[in-house]
Order: structure tokens, then C-alpha cells, then sequence
């Protein structure tokens, strides 16, 4: 389970056998929510509100990088770090 970004507590990860869309994974304070790339919307999970805003403003933010790494993904290589959200 590969960790692509961590910030205010919030990690955000990309998982090689996950299906399509493409989507991140952030876990924060023991929960966890699947995110679509293009769409921001949530797959599956729930964090916090405070915890959901941050990662949508981050990934609002980092789109094209994740969906980089989502390609990387399908391919089985190494993943990229994603700077955070400062």
C-alpha cells in the first residue's frame, strides 16, 4: 500500500489491485475514503469533515499527478510522491 503524500495527519495512498475509476485513498484517524480522480467525489468511506476538505483541496490541487500515478499503477512501477498540502 503504497504512500503517496502525508499531511496534517492525513496519508494518502494508491493501491496496485484496485479497479478502476481511478481513485486515492486517504486515511485519517482510523478511517479510510476512495476518492475518483477526475470527479472528487467519494467512492466509498467517510473521514471527517475538517479531514475530507483538506484532501479535496488537495487533490483538487494534485490531479494531474495522481492521475500520473494512477498510470503508474496499471503498469505495476513505482509511484511518485505527491508534495502536501501546506
Amino acid at each position: 500500500m503504497p504512500t503517496v503524500s502525508v499531511f496534517f495527519g492525513i496519508v494518502i495512498r494508491m493501491y496496485y489491485r484496485d479497479h478502476a475509476p481511478p481513485h486515492f485513498h486517504a486515511v485519517y484517524n482510523g478511517q479510510d475514503v476512495a476518492i475518483a480522480i477526475e470527479s472528487l467525489q467519494i467512492l466509498r468511506g467517510s473521514l471527517t469533515r475538517r479531514a475530507l476538505n483538506l484532501v479535496l483541496d488537495w487533490a483538487e490541487l494534485r490531479r494531474a499527478e495522481l492521475l500520473e500515478n494512477w498510470r503508474l499503477v496499471e503498469a505495476r512501477r513505482p509511484l511518485r510522491d505527491i508534495a502536501p498540502l501546506e
